[in-house]
C-alpha cells in the first residue's frame, strides 16, 4: 500500500469558558473544514508547563488539527506561513500567547 506525504497543522489552545477561546476554536474549525475539507477536535486534553517561577503548572487544553492535501517538503514556505498567520490571529483574537501551532509531517495510507 502506497504512502503519501501530508503537511498536518495542529493548534492547541487553552480551554477556557470564555467567549474569546470558544470563538477562536469554532473559526479555526471553520477555517480549517473550508480551506482544507475537515478537521478534528479533541476537547478536554491535560497539558503541563512550567511556570516562570519554574513550578509544574497543569492545564486544561483543546486540539484542532487538519492535514493538507500537499506534501509538506515541497510546500515548506507556504506552510510555514500559514502556520505564522494562524498564529498571528490567535494572539490577536486572544491578547496573549497561549496558542500553540505546529506544523510536521505526516503520511496516509492510500
Amino acid at each position: 500500500m502506497p504512502l503519501s506525504e501530508k503537511a498536518r497543522i495542529e493548534v492547541y489552545l487553552p480551554d477556557v469558558p470564555r467567549p474569546a477561546y470558544q470563538e477562536l476554536l469554532a473559526a479555526l474549525e471553520q477555517e480549517f473544514t473550508y480551506t482544507f475539507g475537515g478537521c478534528t477536535t479533541v476537547r478536554g486534553l491535560e497539558g503541563n508547563y512550567l511556570s516562570r517561577l519554574g513550578q509544574r503548572m497543569r492545564d486544561r487544553i483543546n486540539l484542532v488539527y487538519t492535514d493538507t492535501p500537499f506534501p509538506f517538503g515541497e510546500n515548506f514556505a507556504r506552510v510555514s506561513r500559514y502556520a505564522d498567520e494562524l498564529r498571528d490571529a490567535a494572539a490577536e483574537a486572544l491578547d496573549e500567547e497561549a496558542v500553540l501551532v505546529a506544523v510536521f509531517q505526516v503520511y496516509h495510507a492510500e
